[in-house]
């Protein structure tokens, strides 16, 4: 039986939803997956509604289409509000939990990643978020191995901000771990 997993990484504009989004995907072929990922965010650059959905399978991927996701990544009170619902029973939720104020009670290993928090204390830039939800969801998940995710940051970020990035992604395997 084929393996499929279906993650929606959704928050706001300027919260690197896409870019998370595009790594893990690329992090996925380096592991030997099929991978179809896919964006959407508002017009305005900064501040609205986004989400990357990334679907990892072991064969052909042939709706390219998140319908029920095993993992929901929400960076923001209205990613919760608008996608939960999408998450399967028994799914995996991981929150920021600097910007989601209130998870309903559902039937889903809950992952509260205070990854804004950590993103400016520990880096002094809460743009690296991002790279902490992701490796807290690479912990959580094993989804992808820890060295592909790496290697994919490292060819999709500017070198200048490639240390800080990948800084924020081993704070995240430790969250993770929780």
């Amino acid at each position: 039986m084929q393996k499929r997993t279906e993650v929606r990484i959704a928050g706001l504009g300027g919260q690197g939803v896409v870019l998370a989004g595009k790594i893990l995907g690329r992090a996925a072929v380096y592991d030997g997956k099929r991978v179809v990922q896919t964006q959407s965010y508002g017009a305005e650059a900064r501040g609205s509604a986004a989400k990357s959905e990334v679907i990892i399978a072991d064969e052909r991927v042939g709706f390219p289409m998140v319908r029920k996701c095993d993992v929901l990544v929400a960076m923001s009170q209205s990613a919760i509000d608008k996608y939960l619902k999408d998450l399967k029973e028994d799914g995996i939720l991981l929150a920021d939990e600097s910007m989601v104020t209130g998870i309903p009670k559902i039937k889903a290993r809950v992952f509260v990643v205070p990854a804004t928090k950590m993103a400016e204390t520990k880096l002094k830039s809460k743009i690296c978020a991002n790279m902490i939800m992701l490796g807290a969801l690479t912990k959580a998940t094993g989804i992808t191995s820890q060295e592909a995710v790496k290697k994919a940051i490292t060819e999709n970020i500017p070198k200048e901000a490639q240390k800080v990035n990948i800084q924020g992604f081993k704070i995240g395997l430790e969250l993770g771990k929780r």
